[in-house]
């Protein structure tokens, strides 16, 4: 059934209509990856698409890798693909392989020759795209255009039997030389890759071209709506002329496309991410500044969210780019109704509440989520010495600074008002400890005499802090569009220099609770994710997130 009582966009309303009209009694869509690298979050927005189509219609959506290129391919990549597809939340019906039709891709190719259609071009790859020439100007026919066809079968065999080597010859289909539209100047069908294939072995040494692949594995299939980024419009012509081949009936796929996802502040291409990978300018495929699901996942990114981000975005027709800063929008909505809150000063500084009895330890009651009362409460520890942020103290405060400085007092979160009396310096003149006095009537943060204190800040027991790392990621380009590169330029130049900064930190002891993947909020710092990294000696914490835009902030000054 359709959606009720909801705005479709266009590619829904497509849908819509062929099953109202009786052209399809159901749906089936697809996500035909290549595994040829890991999935990002470009493809998190085709998953959701496709998927978001059979959970409206009450369809099917079915995972294919398109393993057409064994150079490029691996089983890990086809591993992380269905670990990715899973912890986005779903779950495809059936799950194939364009290497399960090889051989009759094979029988179809052999089909096109016979019909006069496609021949054997022993001319290099340079030579075919000169005479494309261009889309204003005729193409120039192939010599080999007119073999006949016994001889082009003959050939054809002889490359699958592998007998001539690597790029020595080609199939190509045999459509016009003289179409503006330069996929339709007889495309390359077949190339010849004595390469072994992480499925079929060395079984073939002939591999069909993506454009020949793609639209004959939908047929196979059934699939109904074959949705494609917008950058195979331009393919659709072809992709229905091998269709209109083989097509027996009144079926056929029809391909549908939508905007690409293109993201500020990264790169999409997967052929960038893999130089980033390989030059070791990240830290693997899951290095959490990248785009990459996997990356964003040990960012500590929710499924959730991506998800919300997808639907936020919408469908359209038109390429943009999406400011990220939407995508962290999604994320901190999120974990802000999930994630537990927690106490950890990362740029400590030592204070002394001289007032307070030596060696006392006072435990006081903090809370968890209070977006989600039914989380409860945990117990922090309190004594004379504790760490705060430097940066929550100014020896000479500004105008605008409300927190501790000389003579005036802050709230410390779920303890008591603190003062300000003077400070121990090193001998470079920085701080090393803020000596204060607490008022022990302040407790729970009021004072009964009523006076006001204008600032909260966090804290942390000295006696009791555990040391953490902390890693503080960043965007990983400095410039907004790292594509949009000048001549000579290369877009590892836009690279942030600050993209990740590792610290260490001091946090409260209920942190021990926390396992890898747990998603928390540090109070006044953010949302962190426990990193795989952690141990039980250190526990690694990635952020997430800041609490609020600051990169808006300093973008618009």
């Amino acid at each position: 059934m359709s959606p009720e009582n909801t705005s479709l966009n266009f590619i829904e309303q497509i849908v819509d209509e062929d099953l109202k009209s009786g052209k399809h009694s159901s749906i089936i869509t697809r996500f035909p990856p290549e595994p040829n690298g890991y999935l990002h979050i470009g493809h998190a927005k085709s998953i959701c698409l496709n998927f978001g189509l059979k959970r409206d219609f009450n369809g099917k959506t079915n995972l294919r890798f398109d393993d057409t290129n064994p150079t490029a391919e691996d089983v890990e990549y086809v591993n992380s693909i269905m670990e990715d597809v899973r912890w986005l939340g779903f779950e495809w019906d059936k799950l194939f392989y364009a290497s399960d039709y090889f051989g009759q891709l094979y029988d179809w190719a052999v089909q096109l020759i016979q019909q006069g259609k496609a021949y054997v071009d022993e001319q290099t790859p340079d030579e075919i795209s000169r005479q494309r020439t261009n889309p204003t100007e005729p193409g120039i026919e192939s010599p080999f255009r007119n073999r006949p066809v016994a001889e082009n079968l003959a050939m054809f065999e002889r490359m699958k039997n592998g007998e001539f080597e690597n790029g020595s010859m080609v199939l190509r289909a045999k459509i016009d030389m003289n179409s503006p539209n330069m996929h339709m100047r007889d495309p390359v069908m077949y190339r010849i890759l004595k390469q072994h294939h992480h499925r079929t072995g060395d079984a073939w040494c002939i591999y069909p071209m993506y454009d020949y692949a793609h639209g004959q594995s939908d047929y196979i299939e059934g699939i109904t709506h074959s949705i494609c980024t917008l950058e195979f419009e331009v393919h659709r012509p072809l992709y229905d002329w091998f269709l209109d081949q083989i097509i027996e009936g009144s079926y056929r796929p029809r391909q549908i496309e939508f905007a690409r996802l293109n993201l500020s502040y990264t790169v999409m291409s997967k052929r960038k991410l893999l130089e980033l990978v390989k030059g070791a300018y990240v830290n693997g495929w899951d290095d959490p500044r990248l785009p990459t699901i996997s990356g964003l996942r040990r960012r500590g990114y929710t499924p959730e969210s991506i998800r919300n981000f997808a639907e936020r975005i919408g469908v359209a027709k038109r390429e943009n780019v999406i400011d990220v800063g939407l995508l962290e929008y999604c994320v901190r909505e999120d974990l802000n109704k999930k994630a537990r809150r927690f106490m950890a000063v990362l740029d400590p500084v030592k204070v002394v509440i001289t007032n307070y009895p030596d060696n006392q330890i006072e435990p006081l009651e903090a809370v968890n989520n209070p977006e989600e009362p039914e989380a409860g409460t945990r117990i922090v520890e309190f004594g004379r010495e504790i760490w705060i942020e430097r940066d929550d103290f100014q020896e000479i405060p500004h105008k605008d600074f409300f927190r501790l400085s000389p003579g005036k007092e802050v709230r410390l979160r779920y303890a008591y008002f603190l003062k300000c009396e003077s400070v121990i310096k090193n001998d470079d003149g920085s701080i090393n400890t803020i000596l204060c006095t607490y008022d022990p009537e302040s407790k729970g943060g009021k004072s009964p005499d009523g006076r006001k204190v204008k600032s909260t800040i966090h804290w942390v027991s000295a006696a009791h802090a555990r040391d953490i790392e902390v890693r503080l990621y960043d965007r990983l380009f400095s410039v907004p569009n790292p594509d949009d590169v000048p001549e000579g330029g290369d877009f590892k130049d836009f690279l942030n220099p600050d993209s990740l900064t590792v610290i260490r930190a001091k946090a409260e002891t209920a942190i021990a609770e926390v396992q890898v993947s747990d998603k928390i909020q540090f109070e006044r710092k953010g949302y962190f994710c426990c990193d795989p990294d952690s141990s039980n000696q250190l526990q690694v914490f990635n952020r997430v997130v800041d609490l609020k835009d600051t990169w808006a902030k300093l973008a618009s000054k």
